[in-house]
């Protein structure tokens, strides 16, 4: 049985954080991420390790207001799929998220059936309140842009599921 931990993402990370992101950026499932912007979010990402110290997984929160935030680039290796890495990354996020007091999980994704057994359902475009969409929007943060689904991220935005959890 292949075994792992969680556990907060280290800047020496990123390199193997926008690796494991790449591929799944090309087939268009994620989106890709410039390394600055990777180390500039280093502190809300998660990483699976297996036991030989190898980077198998990564997650991140992003939070987005005040009872909301997002999970972010869940990402497993090819080798490591089905083995609950990204159960246990998404679980941590989740733990974090509630720790920081967030009561809402948002995310935008393709991977429906692995969020819903989690507890996400799809959501329509208004989650938030007129006036704090309006706060949201003044981010620069393309992840709120397409939380938003603003019409300058539509083509990110194709074809993916906008998906909430209640904490």
């Amino acid at each position: 049985m292949a075994t792992f931990t969680v556990r907060p993402a280290r800047t020496s990370d990123v390199p193997l954080i926008q690796a494991l992101v790449e591929p799944l950026a090309q087939q268009r499932i994620l989106l890709g991420k410039d390394r600055v912007v990777l180390y500039e979010a280093v502190q809300e990402f998660r990483i699976a390790e297996n036991e030989a110290g190898e980077v198998v997984g990564c997650g991140a929160l992003h939070v987005m207001w005040e009872d909301l935030g997002e999970v972010r680039t869940l990402a497993v290796a090819q080798d490591w799929l089905g083995t609950g890495a990204g159960h246990a990354i998404l679980e941590n996020i989740e733990q974090h998220a509630a720790t920081l007091g967030l009561t809402r999980l948002f995310c935008l994704t393709f991977e429906t059936a692995f969020f819903g057994r989690h507890g996400f359902s799809a959501i329509a475009e208004d989650v938030v309140a007129p006036e704090v969409f309006a706060q949201l929007a003044l981010s620069p943060d393309e992840g709120v842009a397409e939380f938003l689904d603003l019409s300058r991220v539509k083509q990110n935005t194709l074809g993916n599921t906008r998906m909430l959890k209640l904490l």
